[in-house]
């Protein structure tokens, strides 16, 4: 079986981060033997050792950390791994140099030369392998595969914790206060939907921002600003609808956790949500930064039960057909055969 070291220098939350999350431990119970090194964190490494891993954690900084390129170095020598699997530019700066296979998994659209020691490249849409192939990367060294999220369901979050009416039509957004997300055009959106409550959860440099646009908008008493969690199927749960509003979105995580947890989608028809959804059934969508457009697909989402049922529905059979764990696993152990073979 393939030997796969992993490291993951990535920042405190994001998609890629809870992604890795998520796949290390899959891969150990498929029964790959891994060494997983990881950015210190705390809580990250408290995960991954709750999966039974032991991770290694290193300093990862900046261009001028040596000392963590000399620990990597060492890590690999005693380890002997097969495939050094890098995710995103920093981790790959440090990959150690070897006998192994080097490859990089992206979940955006990165520039191709902080690649240039890999062998091979991972992209999590066919649309980011596209983008690869037409900066000049070879089509054979360029593997498509997805995202898996976790669809263990979970008794719904109560809404009277952020004070909200129970018969009221909740709608639910997840992901950091960035503005590719576009939560600003959603609480643009909430202003023509006067029966509906927002919960946004997520954190990061625009909640200041977005709390005084929804002030301005007139929509203070019904758009609530969570803070990070880490319960997302909970909040599903307990939501009517999600809403994907993001400008840019590689894949979308979220739309996929929506679909697993039988969740309708309204996104915006930005890369990932756009690949992803087919519209009418899978999801509804809406052109980027039309708050109005936003507005009458959530209201129409609210108004009629049927779609909404069905569009979960078939949001579910996407989910089982492409993005389940065993699924996205597989895919994996293959592209670790062909590569090593």
């Amino acid at each position: 079986m393939t030997k796969l070291m992993q490291i993951m220098a990535g920042a405190k939350h994001g998609g890629a981060e809870a992604f890795f999350t998520r796949l290390a431990p899959a891969l150990t119970r498929a029964g790959v033997e891994q060494e997983i090194v990881i950015r210190r964190n705390p809580d990250r490494a408290a995960a991954l050792r709750a999966a039974g891993l032991s991770p290694l954690e290193f300093r990862l900084g900046g261009s001028f950390d040596f000392a963590s390129a000399h620990q990597l170095k060492r890590a690999a020598r005693r380890f002997e791994p097969d495939i050094v699997l890098t995710w995103m530019n920093r981790a790959t700066a440090f990959a150690p140099t070897g006998p192994h296979v080097s490859a990089a998994r992206l979940g955006g659209y990165y520039k191709v030369e902080n690649y240039r020691q890999c062998d091979h490249l991972i992209g999590n849409t066919q649309d980011i392998c596209k983008y690869l192939m037409n900066a000049g990367w070879p089509k054979a060294r360029i593997h498509y595969i997805a995202n898996f999220v976790d669809s263990t369901p979970s008794p719904p979050v109560d809404r009277a914790m952020f004070d909200t009416p129970e018969d009221a039509p909740l709608l639910l957004a997840m992901g950091r206060l960035h503005v590719n997300k576009g939560f600003d055009t959603l609480v643009e959106a909430m202003r023509d939907v006067p029966a509906a409550y927002l919960w946004i959860a997520g954190e990061g440099p625009l909640r200041e921002r977005l709390e005084r646009r929804a002030a301005q908008c007139g929509v203070t008493e019904r758009v609530r600003f969570l803070g990070w969690r880490d319960d997302g199927p909970a909040l599903l749960a307990a939501a009517n609808a999600f809403v994907c509003s993001s400008r840019h979105e590689p894949l979308g995580n979220v739309v996929l956790e929506a679909w697993a947890h039988d969740c309708p989608v309204i996104a915006v028809e930005s890369e990932g949500p756009g690949a992803l959804i087919e519209h009418g059934r899978t999801g509804l969508l809406t052109p980027i930064d039309d708050s109005s457009a936003l507005a009458r697909a959530i209201s129409r989402a609210i108004s009629e039960p049927d779609l909404r049922r069905d569009l979960a529905g078939a949001g579910k059979d996407a989910f089982r057909a492409d993005f389940t764990e065993d699924a996205v696993v597989t895919r994996y152990l293959e592209f670790f055969d062909a590569v090593t073979g």
